[in-house]
């Protein structure tokens, strides 16, 4: 398709149609110039198997930062291999060991500390396999009822050149559960033991009483690591 649309009236088209609808549309439009990513978080097993239904092998981007839940990597083996996905694994330049003999545990630091530990651990990474797999379209499970700065977000935005697609934006977590029983796929293992949102070990908590899901990250200092932080808008051509 040779078209120009404006990412107002994409996201207008979109806003009415179901997620797998949404998951066709980016493959369609960007065949072979589109990824998946996945932190095989608490949800994941939703986006991998909808979008793998439908574009087998599509290159699926994990990035590593050497400090996740030992379930976490487990749960990524049994993914991988169940789901038979073409999983990309990123890990940032420097391990975990190097970076806190120099720099200490910047997760504990200041704002600027957090900021570049997310820059060198997540966002360079991210960078570098979307450029190293020359993705035009990125496909995330980002969900608005995540946290206050998911919840204004557009079905697709423009995102540092490259194109970010969520299908699931506006589900519920009623709705993440019925796929997931429909397609008897599995929740992170620890889902059960009260986490609502998994990432580093160092920086993320089970959700008690009185919390959003937001403050169960980096102690509620700062949702974003980054990866979904936007830039800015323009038109595209498809």
């Amino acid at each position: 398709m040779n078209e120009s649309l404006s990412l107002a009236d994409t996201n207008q088209t979109l806003s009415s149609k179901e997620a797998t609808e949404r998951v066709d549309w980016a493959v369609d439009h960007f065949p072979d110039e589109v990824v998946l990513s996945t932190s095989f978080g608490i949800q994941s097993a939703v986006l991998l198997h909808m979008v793998g239904t439908r574009k087998p092998k599509i290159p699926v981007i994990f990035v590593d930062t050497g400090y996740l839940f030992p379930e976490t990597y487990r749960f990524a083996e049994r993914l991988t291999r169940e789901l038979e996905l073409d999983l990309r694994i990123y890990n940032p330049r420097l391990t975990a060991a190097r970076q806190e003999a120099l720099y200490g545990k910047r997760w504990e630091g200041s704002m600027e500390e957090l900021t570049a530990y997310n820059r060198d651990n997540k966002v360079e990474p991210m960078n570098r396999a979307l450029q190293e797999l020359s993705a035009k379209a990125w496909i995330s499970g980002l969900r608005r009822s995540q946290g206050s700065s998911r919840s204004d977000r557009e079905i697709v935005e423009l995102q540092n050149k490259t194109y970010k697609v969520y299908p699931i934006l506006d589900w519920s977590n009623k709705d993440i559960y019925e796929y997931l029983t429909k397609h008897d796929l599995p929740y992170h293992p620890l889902w059960e033991q009260g986490y609502v949102s998994v990432g580093d070990w160092h920086s993320t908590e089970k959700l008690t009483a009185g919390m959003t899901e937001e403050q169960t990250r980096f102690g509620g200092r700062k949702r974003e690591c980054g990866l979904h932080e936007l830039t800015g808008g323009q038109d595209f051509q498809i």
